[in-house]
């Protein structure tokens, strides 16, 4: 395994067109000809181009550096700092042209690597750290062209580049499955709100405020830089942040860990809460919420964030309503503050909304209850798997997890003394505290597990 400065390397380094021809607010548009990325488009888990800005043809053409070719790689450099996006064929197919803004950075692969081994690399501790600590002081973390460039990077033999790249794309294969059909099902979920309560409702319901059926708004944990513990730390807690929600997505990534003691039993998250950002330096992620779909994870959130507190019969009604276009303009409109977006908890409680009766409330959470009852299924599956290729990416890229690359297939090495394995094997899942659930992970585990050496073992 060869350990090479990224600027001795022939990796591309390449900064977007910060001149005169920088596109102002005026040029973006809903459509056209060229996407021009976001911090929201680019997340810890790739591109999220769902609602991106545009600009047109001429205003591209005039811009010089920043716009992708296939099998580049983007970062974030400003703000939420190393979040990655791989431009591969999936994505070149529906976007052909996208362009960076000033807070992102392009990693261009000459060839002479497996580019999806890259992605993978950038993903990993081994340099995520390594930004760490050439960031650590700044008030403002900022990744420069020269901090990359000072990177040092494990490059394996190209074949072994590609195996590993395999190994690990396969998770994220599965995990893309589970978010598509789990974007269905919320589509499914949509449809059923939309032509109950929308196209069909009825006149003579009555219209009440949030407030008027009970519904309560619990704010954060407030916590400053001398709270902040480890997740190895005794009696902790993870904390959200408005980072966690992604569209209508709540993710456990890069969680804060408070004491547990600075945290109230009502700021913990159940299964099925409303999660919403209260506060933001940008209107358009204020308002933005998601349903809660973990169960029996203990962690709460930070106070940028409410939880939307209602009874179980009006939660599935309230969400589906807080997902439409009529909350969105309506939360656009109430934006309070001039440095920084906020709503507070009075504008959520004086939202009204239109109450059917409760035949057909039950009968309507009836009916969506079998479809998030997937959805959270397939969260909890996208959660194991996470933790499962988090926890296989920096065994292969240390070397200590070898794979052999075979033209046809790709094959973890497994250990081969066997003696005492199982015994080993069962106490190395309860050191670690990894459950299986199933045959599928439980051999997933076992894989790790063999292929592992005799000392990690």
């Amino acid at each position: 395994m060869n350990r090479v400065k990224l600027g001795d390397t022939k990796i591309e380094i390449i900064d977007g067109d910060r001149s005169k021809n920088y596109p102002s607010k005026s040029d973006f548009l809903k459509n056209g000809f060229c996407i021009f990325l976001d911090a929201s488009n680019v997340t810890k888990s790739g591109f999220n181009l769902e609602n991106p800005l545009f600009i047109s043809k001429e205003k591209s053409d005039l811009m010089r550096n920043g716009k992708l070719k296939k099998d580049d790689i983007v970062i974030t450099t400003r703000g939420t700092v190393g979040n990655l996006a791989h431009y591969d064929e999936d994505v070149n197919l529906n976007y052909k042209n996208i362009r960076i803004n000033s807070g992102m950075l392009i990693i261009r692969n000459p060839k002479d690597f497996n580019t999806k081994y890259l992605y993978y690399l950038f993903k990993s501790d081994i340099i995520a750290e390594q930004i760490r600590q050439k960031t650590t002081g700044s008030s403002q973390p900022q990744i420069t062209v020269g901090i990359l460039n000072e990177l040092i990077l494990l490059i394996p033999p190209l074949p072994t580049q590609t195996a590993i790249a395999r190994v690990l794309s396969s998770f994220d294969d599965k995990i893309e499955l589970n978010n598509k059909i789990n974007n269905e099902l919320e589509n499914l979920a949509k449809t059923i709100y939309e032509y109950w309560f929308v196209q069909n409702a009825n006149n003579k319901w009555e219209k009440k405020r949030l407030g008027e059926i009970g519904v309560n708004v619990i704010r954060g944990v407030t916590y400053n830089k001398n709270d902040i513990k480890t997740a190895n730390d005794k009696n902790v807690v993870g904390i959200l942040r408005a980072t966690n929600i992604n569209g209508n997505i709540i993710d456990l990534d890069n969680l804060v860990y408070v004491d547990k003691f600075l945290i109230s039993e009502n700021q913990k998250l159940q299964l099925f809460d409303i999660l919403i950002t209260m506060s933001s330096g940008s209107k358009e992620h204020v308002g933005k919420n998601g349903l809660f779909c973990f169960d029996n994870v203990n962690v709460a959130f930070g106070a940028f964030c409410s939880k939307i507190d209602v009874e179980e019969e009006y939660k599935f009604y309230i969400y589906e309503h807080f997902q439409s276009e009529k909350f969105k303009n309506h939360v656009k409109s109430c934006c309070l503050g001039t440095n920084i977006n906020n709503l507070n908890n009075e504008i959520i409680k004086d939202i009204s909304i239109t109450i059917p009766p409760t035949p057909i409330l039950q009968k309507f959470n009836k009916n969506i209850l079998p479809i998030f009852s997937i959805i959270i299924k397939n969260r909890q599956e996208n959660l194991c798997l996470t933790q499962l290729r988090d926890f296989l990416l920096p065994l292969l890229m240390n070397g200590q997890v070898t794979v052999k690359a075979i033209e046809s297939k790709t094959d973890i090495i497994p250990f081969k003394n066997q003696d005492n394995n199982e015994q080993k094997f069962n106490h190395w899942k309860q050191d670690k505290k990894y459950a299986a659930r199933g045959e599928t992970d439980l051999k997933t585990l076992r894989e790790i597990f063999d292929s592992m050496d005799d000392d990690d073992k």
